[in-house]
């Protein structure tokens, strides 16, 4: 969805931009309330070695890149984050596979948690100078 909404560099798809927003604010809630919670305790809570960097790019995208309008540095360091970002959750051996294999007998609690996840509320854009220099 970020792809389609920010193909024509000139000018971004506000609608498919708006969806793109939802998901990864209740994707990043469904991680930090209950995958790698879920995971630190079945590890005796023990964090999975990459949720450091996750909870990282979760804060800088949910605090300050979401937040302004989208525009071209705005898009940009999007780009970054997740360039490097989906692969620690995606690749073989990421957090995903890793919470498969330590869930086990939980999997069906979990699974029922992520279905019934609330959506998020999606605010307006803040366009502030705090928000901005958040932002940078």
């Amino acid at each position: 969805m970020f792809e389609r909404a920010v193909a024509n560099a000139k000018h971004v798809d506000a609608p498919a931009y708006a969806q793109f927003r939802a998901g990864p604010l209740k994707h990043i809630g469904i991680e930090e309330k209950i995958l790698l919670p879920a995971a630190q305790r079945l590890r005796g809570g023990e964090p999975l070695a990459g949720a450091p960097r996750l909870r990282l790019d979760h804060g800088a995208l949910t605090a300050a890149l979401l937040v302004p309008p989208p525009t071209a540095p705005v898009i940009a360091a999007i780009r970054r984050i997740l360039r490097v970002h989906n692969p620690v959750e995606e690749d073989p051996g990421g957090m995903y596979d890793q919470c498969e294999e330590i869930i086990g007998a939980e999997v069906d609690e979990i699974l029922r948690q992520l279905q019934n996840f609330p959506e998020v509320k999606v605010l307006p854009h803040v366009n502030t100078p705090f928000v901005i220099e958040a932002a940078r």
